[in-house]
């Protein structure tokens, strides 16, 4: 199957340089490493291998792969070998989708403060529904959860939001049974929403209170205590958006929507349209319309397309997709086997997780997944490129003598 004929890297090869001369000194050096990886993944310049049909003798070359988390090629490997352990989870319960977003005031201190505050995103949400969760009042039950950080909105805008997957149900404290919800009801998001936003405002108190919060240009005047306190004040009467989607048809289809969700960039290679004098052509959703007026096409500068792109990437280190609960990675094996015991479900064969054609590596499987284009033949690996070499520019002068 082609790939698509417009993709991100096309656009980095053939802007990137104008772009980073052009923002010198404004661009953060995990930027700058994103911008490279993209621009030479799957090129000679990170080497490769040479493979053979072992029907028609017809050969195929492929270049490694770049595996930076922000690279739209690099995603789909990544999801899979993820979804193999995430499979092996599964209960046999209804799955509930929850979406946390930020207001817009805060998301827009969050673009200057992306650690501190996109931390405090996902423990408030989590924070909320295990408390509420754990409430005799709501479930009284203790909860398992897996969160997933998007910071972009359709038009790669800054939208800093959290994708929460929840079994309907939880462990009782003694861990002793398991407490089902409502068939198509987990938890009250009017009462969720009232304890995220208080948890994020104590949040972002406690950290300006730090002195871990930075503000520039517009927002310079925060850095003063009272004006920041006068900056939450009105945050404190206003409805913060909590939703839940309907309930997952199955757990087979949290699986399909994890593979969707989990791995996506700001914007996939297939979005892309078209990239000429007036900029760079795209596909995007309106949310805000029902009906076939939804899906709409947008058009911006090259450089405002890189830039959208670029914030995006996130610090180093931030991780993406955290769980939580009976969940949580100290005791999720157990808490699993114990579910699935009080459930009377039989834990799933997990052979298949070790099929070798899931390769996240830039080591290729002696045989290759995809079958020859001219025969439908095996392709076997008989040879690997060396990354390619970039001889040094010849020292100058100065250097040379000292």
């Amino acid at each position: 199957m082609p790939g698509p004929s417009l993709e991100v890297a096309d656009i980095f090869r053939d802007h990137g340089a104008a772009w980073r001369a052009a923002n010198a000194g404004h661009i953060s050096l995990t930027q700058l490493k994103v911008m490279s990886a993209i621009e030479r993944c799957r090129t000679a310049a990170l080497g490769g291998h040479v493979a053979r049909c072992a029907d028609c003798a017809y050969e195929h070359i492929a270049y490694n792969s770049c595996r930076n988390r922000h690279c739209p090629k690099c995603q789909a490997g990544a999801a899979k070998a993820w979804l193999v352990a995430r499979e092996a989870e599964l209960l046999p319960v209804r799955y509930f989708h929850l979406v946390f977003t930020l207001p817009k005031p805060i998301a827009d201190i969050a673009h200057q403060n992306k650690r501190e505050i996109y931390n405090l995103l996902m423990r408030a949400s989590a924070n909320t529904v295990i408390k509420i969760g754990a409430d005799p009042k709501h479930l009284g039950a203790r909860v398992g959860i897996t969160s997933v950080l998007h910071t972009w909105g359709s038009a790669m805008t800054h939208h800093p939001h959290v994708h929460m997957i929840v079994p309907g149900g939880g462990l009782s404290t003694d861990g002793s049974k398991w407490i089902a919800c409502r068939k198509n009801f987990f938890l009250s998001v009017r009462v969720l929403s009232r304890l995220y936003r208080r948890l994020i405002l104590e949040g972002l108190a406690k950290l300006h209170n730090a002195g871990k919060l930075h503000f520039f240009g517009d927002h310079a005047d925060l850095a003063d205590k009272t004006g920041f306190n006068d900056f939450l004040k009105p945050l404190r009467k206003i409805d913060w958006v909590v939703y839940a989607k309907e309930p997952f048809a199955g757990p087979k289809a949290v699986l399909t929507y994890l593979s969707r969700y989990t791995h996506r960039v700001a914007i996939s290679n297939s979005r892309l349209i078209r990239m000429d004098e007036h900029g760079v052509t795209f596909r995007v959703k309106d949310y805000r319309v029902n009906g076939p007026g939804r899906h709409k096409t947008m058009t911006l500068k090259t450089t405002e397309f890189i830039h959208r792109f670029l914030i995006h990437v996130l610090p180093k280190g931030q991780h993406r997709i955290r769980h939580y609960g009976f969940f949580g990675n100290g005791n999720r094996a157990a808490s699993i086997a114990r579910i699935r015991d009080l459930l009377g479900a039989k834990t799933p064969n997990r052979e298949h997780a070790k099929d070798d054609r899931i390769n996240d590596t830039d080591q290729p499987p002696r045989v290759l997944v995809l079958p020859c284009p001219c025969c439908g033949g095996q392709l076997i690996i008989i040879d690997t490129i060396a990354p390619a070499q970039h001889p040094r520019a010849p020292p100058t002068k100065a250097r040379a003598a000292a």
